[in-house]
């Protein structure tokens, strides 16, 4: 049982990945990958935060391009080694077992495990008021400050994204259940998600069963 949760910028999508994971008493990863690449490549978590979902599209190719003619620059000779690196620990944790992995394009990823793909939005306001609870100590931003954030860190992903598949970042073919979290206490809805992925789950066992 592997599910990913795409998400919008504070729709809600760690906290529904971290309760999911209670209640289905499977490992959920999110931070987690971003400390072991820490880890492992000697760089600082929040610098490895602020590049894991950065859009490398542009970066990939100077990269490649000017493999033979000049040396890659270093910010963007590790933002793909971040990328790779991050690729790798995700198939890692998928090979281990069943978990639940939070954005990073984990869907397209692991697609050759036919993982369950949740993708989670809500209005903007939702959005705004959630951020404001859950602001880091000393954040003082205005809400129009923070409504630019939020655009700007959803369209930074949805870029991201397109370095791994060439569709929206928020099609909805992409996923197997998009959320809509606008107003609702994401705690309340869970039970009835963890249900709703462990037939999906059986249905596909079934069928795989079927066709041996």
């Amino acid at each position: 049982m592997i599910i990913t949760i795409s998400r919008e910028f504070g729709s809600g999508g760690r906290e529904l990945g971290k309760r999911l994971s209670n209640v289905l008493e499977i490992p959920c990863y999110d931070k987690e990958i971003i400390q072991m690449i820490a880890e492992k490549q000697g760089f600082d978590e929040q610098y490895v935060s602020h590049i894991s979902e950065k859009n490398l599209q542009a970066a990939y190719p100077r990269t490649i391009g000017c493999r033979f003619t000049m040396t890659p620059h270093p910010v963007t000779k590790q933002a793909v080694t971040i990328a790779v690196e991050q690729q790798k620990i995700i198939k890692t944790f998928a090979e281990q077992g069943d978990c639940i992995m939070i954005g990073r394009c984990a869907d397209v990823i692991l697609k050759e495990y036919n993982p369950f793909n949740i993708f989670v939005y809500a209005d903007m306001d939702t959005k705004l008021k959630r951020c404001i609870e859950r602001a880091p100590k000393g954040e003082n931003l205005t809400p129009t400050e923070l409504e630019r954030k939020i655009r700007e860190v959803d369209k930074e992903r949805a870029k991201h994204r397109e370095f791994y598949i060439s569709a929206k970042g928020n099609a909805r073919s992409n996923y197997h259940l998009c959320i809509n979290t606008s107003s609702i206490e994401i705690k309340k809805i869970v039970p009835v998600l963890a249900e709703y992925i462990k037939v999906w789950f059986e249905i596909r066992i079934e069928n795989k069963a079927r066709n041996v």
